[in-house]
């Protein structure tokens, strides 16, 4: 559920910088990441919905954060890798395009795409009506929020106020969530949240692995594998809540593209390698039978 927004502080950025050798990002599924796209075969009826100017260029160019994982992060050559990337690829395959990664920042990635420097955005963007204005989703995907502790210290994300609470900047979390909880702790007349800011999800991991905070919260599929890699030193802080769509943005003004990205990826839905890319990651959890467009305003 990710929205940029703030600025990590600079104390907490180079501590970030320093702590970054305390989580293990590589996957026991990395190894075969790619496997599933190999065999993808091009659907000549999604082909037949893209843009000409796209038809013409052979590529299609990916907006993408790689700093999610397992959702989109970066393999030891600095290559965007992830089942988010992972799925780019095969959307490609599945119409014919050579993929073309362009790695940016996250709140760029929309701007880009809207302003046609890139065909789309898929880096676990959460689907909203505000974000609807400026561009179309695709969706893909539903996933929930997750919080995790440390191991033995037992965490409620519905009471924890006057705690240090770990967060990806400007993801979701960032800027709604944990606001809203820490409201409503100070409209209780309790300590508020405190929350911590870090510009890479494996900061905010290492933060709470470290005792540097008491909880993280993200999207579940991340928070998931964050426990996984940190060796036991993580749990999970209660159960995945707030459910919400995924979605690959698309610029309104290109026509075709929005359908024929819609028809791509319900296609690989229908022959199993969407099921296959997230079952290799471990997050099938949040898949979907069918692919819609503007779910959070249409939903």
């Amino acid at each position: 559920m990710r929205t940029r927004f703030v600025a990590v502080p600079a104390l907490l950025a180079a501590s970030a910088l320093l702590l970054t050798a305390c989580v293990d990002n590589t996957s026991p599924n990395a190894g075969s990441e790619g496997e599933s796209t190999s065999s993808v075969t091009v659907d000549e009826a999604a082909v037949a919905l893209l843009p000409d100017d796209v038809v013409e260029s052979g590529k299609l160019i990916v907006g993408i954060d790689p700093t999610y994982p397992p959702n989109e992060f970066k393999d030891a050559d600095g290559n965007p890798i992830g089942w988010g990337a992972e799925l780019a690829e095969a959307i490609g395959a599945k119409l014919g395009l050579e993929v073309e990664f362009q790695v940016s920042k996250f709140d760029n990635i929309i701007p880009s795409v809207v302003g046609g420097k890139a065909d789309i955005g898929v880096s676990s963007f959460t689907d909203t009506v505000e974000r609807e204005e400026q561009v179309d989703f695709v969706n893909y995907y539903e996933a929930g929020i997750m919080w995790a502790s440390a191991a033995g210290n037992e965490v409620d994300p519905a009471d924890a106020c006057g705690l240090k609470v770990a967060v990806q900047a400007t993801t979701y979390e960032d800027t709604d969530e944990v606001p809203a909880k820490s409201d409503e702790c100070v409209a209780a007349g309790k300590p508020a949240i405190e929350k911590v800011p870090f510009d890479t999800q494996d900061a905010a991991t290492n933060a709470v692995a470290l005792g540097q905070a008491d909880a993280l919260s993200a999207d579940s599929p991340v928070t998931l594998y964050a426990i996984s890699q940190t060796d036991g030193k993580l749990q999970p802080a209660g159960e995945s809540f707030d459910v919400a769509p995924y979605g690959i943005a698309v610029g309104k003004d290109r026509d075709g593209l929005t359908e024929a990205i819609q028809a791509a990826v319900q296609a690989l839905v229908d022959d199993g390698t969407y099921g296959d890319i997230l079952d290799e990651w471990g997050v099938a959890d949040g898949a979907i039978d069918e692919i819609t467009i503007n779910a959070a305003s249409n939903g």
